[in-house]
């Protein structure tokens, strides 16, 4: 039987991730700390880590959650990660295109077109990594599935350079994961959040996002046989370390960069994850440290819904009008936040904003609400 304190550690693993995960969405204003940025093309920062931290988390569950499908059927095991997929994907979908309308330039209120609305993002990564890597975990086995994610870090890196431009394979424009989405689903479907039609969590980027949730699924297991001893512990810092210094040299050759998700990307983000997970494992398991968990165990309890939540709520402060030109988001910042400085001035808002994200997942833990997909 699974012991608390590792869904303790898990919880607050996930919950870490969701609390940064809104801080770096939602700043006040276009000024902000570096850290708190995306690193604009190749390289790295602390706010790159957030993403594929959550997608290790959803590969760390999985492992404490498989061991339940013995003795069920294919059929219903299948069922539930088609079902789980799906709903995830749609969700993720259906939160680029609310609220399903738009102000025109006479503000009258129109249609949102479909023709328009972003298909691959967040939630749809998460989507696919989990299905892809369930399926993977459930047919092949652990180990089968931890060689191929290996093979899917080669076979992406071969990918983007033989299908890349060949004078720059890995630019903005000419990476060949762009080239796909572009054949596949047309500029309007894209992100545009880059100045151009560009999706970082393009289709072909997915594949490498797989190792992810693979590499959390293989920690899980080994956390769950090991993680109380101090050997154990050890071997997953000392793995970490070494995934680091392996990303490290995979960057002279296939850089380390987010928005391509490059295979040194993922080697470097599952080594920080690794050395991150087995600190809190180390405060939580072997100091007994447990006092600051309940603050992060409050996001992770709920993580999609929070998420989900976060995301919508912050649409709808853009689109609330108060008075001229100027939305609700903007009302608040000026209003409040603006007095402690640009830079403050936007970490206070953004941390403001996941603590009114948090109460109401506090509220939900209070009442053993869990929302499940």
């Amino acid at each position: 039987m699974t012991s608390p304190q590792r869904f303790l550690a898990l919880d607050v693993f996930r919950g870490m991730t969701i609390c940064l995960m809104i801080i770096v969405n939602t700043p006040g204003n276009d000024i902000t700390f570096a850290p708190l940025l995306h690193a604009k093309w190749h390289g790295f920062t602390p706010t790159d880590l957030v993403f594929p931290s959550f997608l290790f988390a959803v590969g760390n569950a999985m492992s404490f959650v498989m061991p339940k499908w013995e003795g069920k059927s294919q059929s219903a095991i299948l069922t539930k990660i088609f079902k789980r997929t799906a709903l995830i994907f749609l969700l993720g979908y259906l939160m680029y295109w609310f609220p399903f309308f738009r102000l025109d330039e006479n503000h009258h209120i129109i249609s949102a077109p479909i023709s328009n609305t972003r298909i691959l993002g967040v939630l749809q990564r998460i989507a696919l990594c989990y299905g892809i890597g369930s399926l993977m975990i459930y047919f092949l086995k652990p180990k089968k599935a931890l060689y191929l994610s290996i093979v899917f870090l080669f076979l992406y890196w071969g990918l983007c350079i033989w299908f890349g431009d060949p004078f720059d394979p890995l630019s903005i424009t000419g990476n060949a994961g762009l080239r796909l989405d572009l054949w596949l689903f047309g500029e309007s479907h894209l992100y545009h959040g880059e100045g151009m039609a560009f999706d970082p969590e393009g289709l072909l980027s997915t594949l490498p996002a797989i190792a992810n949730v693979i590499a959390g699924f293989t920690v899980g297991q080994f956390v769950q046989q090991k993680g109380k001893q101090y050997e154990g512990l050890a071997k997953l810092l000392l793995t970490g370390a070494g995934l680091l210094f392996l990303a490290y040299c995979w960057n002279m050759v296939f850089p380390v960069n987010k928005k391509l998700w490059t295979s040194s990307f993922v080697l470097t983000t599952v080594g920080l994850d690794c050395i991150i997970l087995s600190a809190i494992i180390y405060l939580i398991d072997f100091k007994k440290k447990t006092g600051f968990t309940y603050f992060f165990e409050v996001m992770g309890k709920n993580p999609l819904f929070i998420y989900l939540l976060s995301e919508i709520l912050v649409i709808c402060f853009y689109i609330t009008p108060i008075g001229g030109n100027m939305n609700l988001y903007s009302w608040l910042y000026i209003t409040i936040f603006s007095h402690a400085g640009d830079y403050f001035g936007s970490l206070l808002f953004a941390v403001s904003y996941m603590l009114l994200c948090w109460s109401v997942g506090y509220i939900l833990d209070k009442r053993k609400i869990y929302v499940r997909v």
